[in-house]
């Protein structure tokens, strides 16, 4: 099914929403982005896109924009929270050269994405606050919150965590909270930053920090484990006395970033189990809609961008839709499943108690930093070294 002239609808002028409208535009088809925002904007916070995301990047066009206005990132650093000693360090430079992976804020990222799309033919059309998706047949409508019924000719779901067509798809499951919560805050910077991230780790918690716009800016996310409930969602602003009390046995470095936070956000992590349906008949989901995961392998945006170009290759080589939407679900899934379940594990290792547990992972840390620090690298290249856009 080759997509010229194919009319789609794409709910969601987010990362993948955005991604797959250009992708699905550059194949031929007619794409128009609904998106419930005023303006396309994103909460001001920090991201990575690992080298399998610059691919699609790359791949779209848009790959020499988002380095401009990001940070390549040359490295990572696990510390001892309270004392800001070294664990492990990889060195990007040395073991991934030909690799790219930046830090970049999320709304310079949109930013890049909305002009490559809008390049590629993509209609936006803002202030399209949606009420409900139903499915008829093999079509959904699409319920306007100001009375208008829209009936696309295909429907694509970049609607986010807590989409309406995911619900029309799946009906509803409810999450549920894995006791750990999360801050995030973005600070000016103070001096040259290493383009490196920084994991400072401790009993329960654990503190990521790097740089943002040509190191101007620190991108802060710190993580507790604890039984106090908190809402899902980005938009809860919390008192920047809480996120330094939690943190407050930290060592130096950290206080003197706690110190400069002015305003923080609050969230509660929750599970969303992958959905079992990512499409029927002509409607289909993508991102956070199909497979939210949480923030502990930095691959949450980067699986909307694999998303993306996954889906459009799909159904240009498809003979119908509905073919080519199950061969989007049948190559996205297992492996949005394995990444998921890689993050979910992820945070246990940061946040190990005092104790020979602790010491045993530490020292065996600190040893492979020394002795075979290209090992760490491979464990991962499942993850970074994948290609969507290699045929």
């Amino acid at each position: 099914m080759a997509l010229d002239g194919q009319k789609i609808c794409v709910l969601g002028a987010g990362i993948g929403g955005l991604a797959a409208a250009t992708a699905l535009a550059q194949c031929g088809a007619k794409v128009t982005v609904l998106e419930q925002a005023e303006a396309i904007t994103e909460v001001g916070a920090g991201l990575q896109i690992g080298p399998n995301g610059f691919a699609v990047m790359r791949a779209l066009g848009a790959g020499d924009a988002l380095a401009a206005c990001s940070v390549r990132a040359q490295g990572v650093r696990l510390l001892n929270g309270s004392n800001s000693q070294p664990v492990f360090g990889l060195d990007f430079q040395r073991f991934a050269a030909d690799q790219e992976y930046y830090f970049v804020h999320r709304a310079d990222l949109v930013d890049v994405l909305a002009d490559t799309a809008r390049a590629a033919g993509v209609k936006i059309r803002l202030l399209q606050q949606v009420q409900d998706v139903t499915l008829t047949g093999d079509r959904a409508q699409v319920h306007m919150a100001h009375g208008e019924v829209i009936k696309p000719e295909l429907l694509i779901g970049a609607d986010g965590l807590h989409s309406n067509v995911r619900v029309a798809l799946n009906g509803v499951r409810e999450p549920f909270f894995t006791r750990q919560v999360a801050w995030r805050t973005v600070i000016p910077a103070v001096g040259d930053e290493p383009p490196v991230a920084k994991v400072f780790m401790g009993a329960g918690r654990h503190l990521v920090v790097y740089p943002l716009r040509g190191g101007t800016m620190l991108n802060i996310v710190a993580v507790q484990e604890r039984d106090e409930w908190a809402a899902e969602g980005w938009n809860f602003e919390d008192d920047p006395a809480n996120l330094r009390s939690v943190f407050a046995d930290f060592g130096a470095e950290v206080q003197a970033l706690l110190t400069r936070v002015q305003k923080v956000y609050l969230w509660g992590l929750f599970r969303h189990p992958v959905a079992d349906h990512w499409h029927k008949g002509r409607v289909a989901i993508l991102g956070d809609a199909a497979h939210p995961t949480l923030p502990f392998m930095a691959q949450g945006a980067v699986m909307a961008l694999e998303d993306a170009w996954v889906l459009a290759d799909a159904l240009d080589k498809a003979d119908s839709v509905e073919a080519g939407l199950a061969a989007y679900q049948n190559r996205r899934h297992a492996r949005a499943s394995k990444v998921i379940e890689a993050a979910s594990k992820n945070a246990r290792n940061y946040h190990l108690s005092p104790g020979p547990v602790r010491f045993a992972a530490h020292m065996a840390l600190r040893l492979g930093s020394s002795f075979a620090p290209s090992l760490a690298m491979k464990k991962f290249d499942w993850i970074y070294g994948h290609d969507v856009t290699i045929p």
